[in-house]
């Protein structure tokens, strides 16, 4: 298992960018691939951006061309980069690692956009 610990949230105008960071520490081994997801107040978790150990990212729809996810060599730091930020994009973002037969949370990191 790995601890998840996120940081970069904080407040932003419409426009603006942020970046999260996700740090990670414990046993990678047979990692699937990493990833950000989001929660709005009263909405569902959902997607934002994964990137496996093979390098293939995946994007929400809502956020392409715009984020950016990224990883270091050593699974140890993961990124999103978030551009051109929208009011719909303010929501909790938490950092997630899958296995195969489990999944590592982080405690996620609050996002507000601003209009």
């Amino acid at each position: 298992q790995v601890r998840l610990v996120e940081s970069g949230g904080g407040l932003v105008q419409a426009g603006g960018s942020l970046t999260l960071s996700c740090a990670a520490s414990g046993n990678i081994y047979n990692l699937n691939s990493m990833g950000w997801y989001r929660q709005a107040p009263g909405k569902q978790l959902e997607l934002v951006a994964t990137i496996t150990s093979g390098g293939r990212t995946n994007y929400a729809d809502s956020v392409k061309g715009r984020f950016t996810i990224s990883r270091d060599n050593a699974w140890t730091i993961l990124t999103l980069q978030m551009n051109s930020l929208k009011p719909e994009d303010t929501a909790d973002y938490y950092c997630n690692a899958n296995f195969p037969q489990y999944d590592n949370w982080g405690q996620g990191t609050q996002v507000t956009v601003s209009s």
